[in-house]
């Protein structure tokens, strides 16, 4: 292999080994797969590409142009020309992803899931750094310079893990910079001729050290930026957590007066996990004093913004909690508003970072450190506070708004509607297309929201069904649209995406419904009481609850037919359901049968996200992954000794000579294995020594004894016969001299030099000289066949010009 292809692998393993360090910040950590592959076909590119006559920038250019073309075809394969090529549309799409990735990061807590944008962000970083690391040590051929990208990655790991990066992740960091700057001082050495070992004492250019003892400028510009790289990951990490939001925050971000964002995960993860669970498990017990508690739903939070990928929470600042809330946004004083109490506690087992609240909440009396963020009307755990086994009182207005008031509702803010109806620009035309056709013939938007809850609740040929998947981006609802089948998240998420093409202000609200009436008055919230439904914006009332899940949930009386005048009509009383007796322990299963739950006739939706963890365990991809890099990592160091021992059993196991050939190969590879053997301890080989003057040499040098020295003799004197006597005489008993040579050089050498001689033998360096003499001898050959071709070509040209 030539010096430049070493260069290259060395580049690509040392920006992995630091990528490495990114692995704990995200769940799960496959993405370092496809960042491997594509950082391969980066560098391959431009080793390709440096073997032309071309200047050093374009070749830079070009693997730019290449890692561009991969991130497109990964990331955006449906807006690229011809699936391929980076036209405007897919430019658009990836920074729309490097934005929604950057608001990732700013909301949730490590690890945080590989959502698109995290990915990627993640791979690349992984490509620009291999970029920059491979223009620096192979194209302009100066190593010690790459190590500042490579600083650069794992200060950013070591900065967003929490409490630094491992020191496992430094050392494998360390270590690819010092491989990139021992395959450079090799490849400078090389340019001078074949590289000689001399005695123990001697040390050459490949330890990039002089005779003299000076270190070449290489390894001290090396050594230099190694310092340098020591001071800032020391320094940096205790920087980068004092940032504001999300993965740059620590444990004690959100602390102070105004400060802080919400960094909590999306609840929505595991809402499909917790939808097809048997156990109905209580998570939330309360008592209210509401006159009807069919409309008394615990809200979340609410998902504001939709990217095309999925529907979440905008990143907003936090508050102190105020003594009083402030009035609900939008909400006039000509609507009815009735205030009522509630009482509520948590199970231990239900942790969540947001406290479930009636909604809209005016007064909230809890324990603990809890954030408000204003614009959700949200409380938001703060310093590692959950819910569980929260008790807290709650004040809340229940608002009445009359099919009149909603129908004239004034005209909405320009600010607030362009932020809630906004819609990417991946949303197929069907939802616009579907929405226009559904709301045909209203006359307000008042209208057009009741039609579109009736389309998904009753008119549509919608049917409620827990085993679909539960994508949540613009292919999902337009999937849903056709197949007409999903759960609570698919209904709440198109209505809200149609509202917002239609121009009415929408989001998405999570919580949980009513729940199950108890015997001694309180309510029991199970699992799958969670619940997602939409909230649609009208000026003079705020955001008002619409219900287009069936099956799920109540439909609020101001969207009923019937009861214009906004009057709540009493509910009938609920039958007992099979949820348990408020309890902290987990209800048994009921005995609901199987076809009744998955078409969801069995109670409410589960929690969507927000119920206790059912997290099933690393996948079984990720986990053969990052055992395949273990087994990757863990086994290049120990290269060397299997191919030491493979080479031993050879030369040793060779079949006693037959004919003069075989005398002289086996008495030839026992002579090179002393030879090796002693270079592994400390005594490198001089090859313009005779084998007599080389036997005494390491007999000096090793401090052999009687036997070991003897058998050394013995060794060079067959060495001699074979090579210089008329008629050699076979030698005998070769492969136990070798052995007593080697027993002695292990007795006298030092542990270290034992451990050395085991673990990273010295003469595993024939291995890359060979490798690299056979590359060099295949280039030659493949120009020189290739020069015949041409050469050829231009004789068979003339000749069919003049026939």
């Amino acid at each position: 292999m030539s010096g430049r292809g070493r260069m290259t692998l060395c580049a690509v393993a040392a920006t992995l080994m630091a990528a490495c360090s990114m692995l704990p910040l995200v769940e799960p950590a496959v993405w370092i797969l496809p960042a491997a592959i594509l950082l391969a076909v980066q560098a391959g590119a431009g080793a390709l590409i440096r073997r032309a006559p071309v200047p050093r920038t374009l070749v830079v250019v070009a693997q730019a142009l290449v890692a561009l073309v991969l991130l497109t075809l990964v990331f955006a394969k449906e807006q690229a020309v011809a699936g391929v090529l980076p036209g405007p549309e897919a430019v658009q799409r990836l920074a729309h992803l490097l934005v929604s990735g950057a608001e990732d990061v700013g909301r949730y807590a490590t690890p945080a899931p590989a959502t698109d944008g995290i990915r990627l962000m993640l791979i690349g970083g992984v490509l620009l750094v291999g970029l920059l690391v491979d223009a620096l040590a192979v194209t302009f051929r100066s190593a010690a310079p790459a190590g500042l990208p490579l600083l650069a990655l794992f200060s950013v790991a070591a900065g967003l893990s929490e409490g630094g990066a491992d020191w496992l992740w430094f050392l494998l960091a360390a270590g690819g910079y010092l491989l990139l700057l021992l395959a450079e001082g090799r490849d400078r050495l090389s340019q001078w001729g074949r590289v000689f070992g001399g005695g123990a004492g001697s040390r050459g250019g490949a330890g990039g050290v002089l005779s003299g003892g000076r270190p070449m400028a290489p390894v001290r510009t090396g050594r230099r930026i190694g310092v340098l790289a020591l001071g800032i990951s020391l320094l940096v990490p205790a920087a980068l957590p004092a940032l504001d939001g999300g993965l740059l925050a620590d444990a004690r971000s959100g602390e102070g007066k105004g400060g802080g964002t919400i960094s909590a995960v999306n609840p929505l993860v595991s809402m499909q996990d917790n939808l097809t669970q048997a156990d109905n498990r209580q998570v939330i017990s309360y008592r209210t004093d509401s006159g009807n508690p069919q409309d008394f739903y615990l809200r979340i939070l609410a998902l504001d913004t939709f990217d095309g990928s999925e529907w979440r929470p905008s990143t907003r600042r936090l508050q102190d909690v105020p003594k009083r809330l402030p009035a609900p946004a939008g909400l006039g004083p000509d609507v009815t508003v009735t205030e009522v109490r509630s009482s509520i506690s948590a199970a231990p087992s239900y942790r969540q970072t947001y406290l479930p609240l009636p909604y809209p909440a005016i007064e909230v009396r809890v324990g603990g450190k809890w954030r408000y963020e204003p614009a959700g009307r949200t409380l938001v755990g703060d310093d590692g506070e959950t819910t569980g086994g929260a008790q807290y009182r709650v004040s809340s207005l229940v608002v009445r708004p009359t099919a009149d008031q909603l129908a004239t509702a004034g005209a909405v803010p320009s600010a607030l509607r362009q932020e809630y109806t906004r819609v990417p620009r991946s949303l197929p035309k069907v939802v616009r297309e579907t929405a226009a056709e559904v709301t045909k013939g209203a006359g307000n938007d008042y209208e057009r929201a009741v039609k579109l809850q009736d389309f998904f609740a009753s008119d549509g040929g919608f049917a409620y069904d827990t085993s679909v998947d539960s994508g949540t981006g613009s292919a999902a609802i337009a999937r849903f649209l056709k197949e007409k089948q999903g759960f609570c998240v698919h209904f709440s998420f198109t209505m809200a995406a149609m509202a917002r093409t239609l121009g009415i202000p929408a989001r998405v609200a999570v919580g949980f419904t009513p729940g199950t009436p108890q015997p001694d008055g309180s309510m029991s919230v199970g699992l799958r009481d969670a619940h997602a439904w939409p909230e649609l914006y009208f000026e003079g009332i705020g955001w008002t609850r619409f219900e287009p899940t069936p099956t799920r949930g109540t439909a609020p009386s101001y969207t009923l037919p019937d009861a214009p005048s906004g009057e709540t009509p009493a509910p009938a009383v609920p039958e007992s359901g099979p949820s348990a007796v408020p309890s902290a322990e987990p209800s048994v299963a009921d005995d609901c049968p199987a076809p009744m739950r998955k078409q969801g006739e069995c109670g409410s939706s589960a929690a969507p996200g927000a119920a206790v963890p059912t997290d099933s365990g690393t996948p079984p991809g990720t986990v053969v992954g990052l055992a395949a890099i273990a087994l990757v990592v863990l086994a290049l160091p120990l290269l060397p000794l299997i191919w030491r021992l493979r080479v031993r059993r050879r030369r040793l196991g060779l079949p006693a000579g037959r004919t003069p050939t075989d005398t002289t190969a086996r008495t030839l590879a026992a002579w090179r294995e002393v030879i090796d053997t002693a270079w592994d301890h400390g005594i490198g080989p001089d090859d313009s020594l005779t084998p007599r003057k080389a036997a005494e040499r390491l007999v000096r040098l090793g401090r052999l004894g009687p036997d070991a020295s003897a058998a050394v003799h013995r060794v060079a004197g067959a060495v001699e016969q074979v090579l210089y006597a008329p008629e050699p005489r076979p030698g005998t008993g070769l492969a136990e001299d070798v052995e007593a040579v080697r027993a002695g050089l292990w007795e006298s050498a030092g542990r270290r030099t034992r451990v050395r001689a085991v673990v990273a033998p010295r003469s595993a360096a024939r291995v890359a000289r060979a490798a690299s003499e056979r590359w060099a001898a295949f280039g030659e050959g493949w120009a020189a066949r290739r020069g015949r071709i041409r050469w050829a070509g231009r004789l068979r040209g003339p000749s069919r010009r003049w026939g």
